[in-house]
């Protein structure tokens, strides 16, 4: 099992929190500068890791979380309209996607094929979503995600996971079947520097809960 500090390999956290306060670490301790049309960033490279517990009452989350913006992303992910400042909807490109993933897994338990798109042909430039695709398949008897994003802000990035959590508990609730982990892939993990005090502030004190399972 790799240590927190090893970004080439696949991480396992127990907890959402954990998993937050080592993604920004490491674009904080291993990114590069770099552009984007917010201002200027440090992007990490690419990550793939595993959550094996994400909930609201996560204790780092619970003491260094934003409740306000919680709420702002879990509409962004269940309502179909799309909710001011984000540029599209999940819960609109997801709704259709998520009922026919639970037929297919309900008639094909084994299936590889339990795949969600969330990008379509000619996206406007400035509205393509950070999250690209989830995939669900059944494994050992319990309903595993696999959450893809082209990008994701470090700093903001549990604001997502959560909601994929509910996405997930559902379906599984749907076929009757326990949560596996949440996992998750992300190609270009950054940091805003307008961000970098506040990502600090989580970081440095919870170091010691960054400890893998």
């Amino acid at each position: 099992m790799p240590s927190p500090d090893d970004v080439a390999g696949t991480s396992e956290w127990k907890s959402c929190g954990e998993a937050w306060i080592w993604l920004m670490r490491h674009v904080w301790t291993s990114g590069a500068p770099a552009d984007d049309d917010r201002g200027p960033v440090i992007e990490g490279s690419p990550v793939l890791f595993e959550i094996i517990d994400v909930r609201q009452d996560d204790p780092i989350l619970a003491t260094y979380g934003d409740p306000a913006k919680a709420a702002l992303y879990a509409r962004k992910f269940t309502e179909d309209a799309v909710v001011p400042p984000f540029k599209y909807s999940y819960g609109a490109r997801m709704r259709g996607q998520v009922r026919w993933v639970t037929e297919l897994l309900r008639a094909k338990p084994y299936s590889k094929s339990a795949w969600i798109s969330l990008t379509g042909p000619g996206e406007p430039y400035d509205a393509v979503p950070c999250l690209t695709s989830v995939s669900l398949r059944i494994r050992d008897g319990r309903l595993v995600m696999t959450a893809v994003f082209r990008s994701q802000n470090a700093f903001t990035s549990y604001l997502n996971y959560v909601p994929l959590r509910d996405v997930q508990a559902g379906i599984g609730r749907d076929l009757g079947l326990e949560l596996g982990p949440l996992r998750v892939f992300v190609d270009v993990p950054h940091l805003y520097l307008s961000d970098v005090a506040e990502a600090l502030a989580v970081m440095r004190p919870r170091q010691a809960f960054c400890n893998q399972g």
